[in-house]
């Protein structure tokens, strides 16, 4: 169950890595979109109901391919 959170979170930002075009604390020429923390998500599995911390950003939506979007149960 670690493994497979830890894959889903690791995912999750290596999503963000692309969609902003620099890795956190990185800089970049250009750049327009930064991280503004995380929050909060339930999310149901197979194994039962798990907290994820989704990214949050300034001057950008982050709608992940990994995790669609309101499936919560």
């Amino acid at each position: 169950m670690r493994r497979a959170m830890s894959n889903l979170i690791a995912s999750l930002d290596e999503e963000a890595d692309q969609l902003i075009g620099a890795a956190p604390y990185e800089r970049a020429d250009g750049r327009a979109v930064y991280r503004a923390g995380h929050y909060g998500r339930g999310f149901a599995t197979t194994f039962g109901q798990v907290a994820l911390k989704i990214l949050k950003f300034k001057g950008m939506k982050f709608a992940t391919a990994v995790i669609e979007r309101y499936k919560r149960r």
